[in-house]
């Protein structure tokens, strides 16, 4: 089967909701839909969370990073980090254990190794695009760094599904970019019940057209993906990468270049990535 005929498989399949999450993504998704309840509690939502490992050590460390925690107060137990995240920070995470353990879904280690090379970019830019948002385009950074964990969900599942399309990660992934991403990514997020602001953003980040001056979500998710000095796995394999399109790219925000923000913000990039990758 050629490239085009794959993709066209693999996007169709997304299309009619045929997705397969990890068993242990449960809790996860547990946890999402909580957050949709007008009735959630902190309590709640700190029983659910310490019943899942891997999102109970995610959410400490988060909560005890320099974007979180700027003065430094360590805290130990689930129920202060909730209290402290929020609760659209807390849907960000949800949502950083289902996307980081889609590679579990391929049996092939190079599949994984490339996945797990795809995760250390999404941290990246999740990050970056926080701090964007609170410094440059003034929008959520909550919002913000859910649209970086989530942004290459399409590329998450395409290499889970790849095991079944063989030489599809190895051939011409120039289709992939535009329309085969799009396609893909839109069905797995709907999957997901991703709220309507992160679907417009992604839309933005599948266009490629960055507004000047960048004022939206869109726009907040775009530049962090360019600045990125991670490059994703997957637009290196198509040739068509994202990076380095604003690398050049110097803007005045009241007062300050673009370059100072970024130099300022540093650590804190600095820190949460490390959250997010621990």
């Amino acid at each position: 089967m050629d490239v085009r005929s794959a993709l066209d498989v693999i996007a169709a399949d997304a299309a009619r909701g045929d997705i397969v999450f990890p068993t242990h993504n449960d809790i996860a998704l547990r946890v999402q839909r909580l957050l949709d309840d007008p009735e959630c509690s902190v309590d709640a939502l700190t029983k659910l969370i310490g019943a899942e490992p891997i999102l109970a050590t995610r959410v400490l460390a988060i909560a005890n990073s320099i974007a979180y925690n700027p003065g430094g107060r360590t805290i130990s137990g689930i129920k202060s980090a909730v209290a402290r995240l929020g609760f659209a920070t807390l849907r960000a995470l949800a949502a950083t254990v289902i996307v980081r353990q889609m590679k579990d879904l391929s049996l092939a280690a190079e599949h994984r190794a490339l996945a797990a090379r795809l995760w250390e970019h999404t941290a990246s830019v999740a990050s970056l695009a926080r701090v964007i948002a609170h410094r440059v385009t003034r929008q959520n950074p909550d919002a913000a760094f859910f649209a970086g964990i989530v942004h290459e969900i399409g590329s998450f599942y395409l290499i889970a599904r790849a095991g079944a399309f063989p030489g599809l990660l190895t051939s011409d992934l120039e289709l992939w970019h535009g329309d085969g991403e799009a396609a893909v990514g839109r069905a797995v997020l709907c999957a997901l019940q991703v709220p309507a602001p992160i679907l417009e953003a992604m839309e933005t980040l599948w266009s490629g057209f960055l507004a000047m001056p960048p004022t939206s979500l869109g726009d907040t998710l775009l530049l962090a993906d360019q600045l990125s000095p991670i490059e994703s796995p997957i637009d290196a394999l198509a040739g068509m990468s994202r990076r380095g399109m604003a690398v050049e790219l110097e803007l005045l925000i009241d007062d300050e270049t673009l370059t100072s923000i970024l130099a300022e913000s540093a650590e804190e990039v600095a820190s949460l990535c490390a959250a997010l990758k621990s």
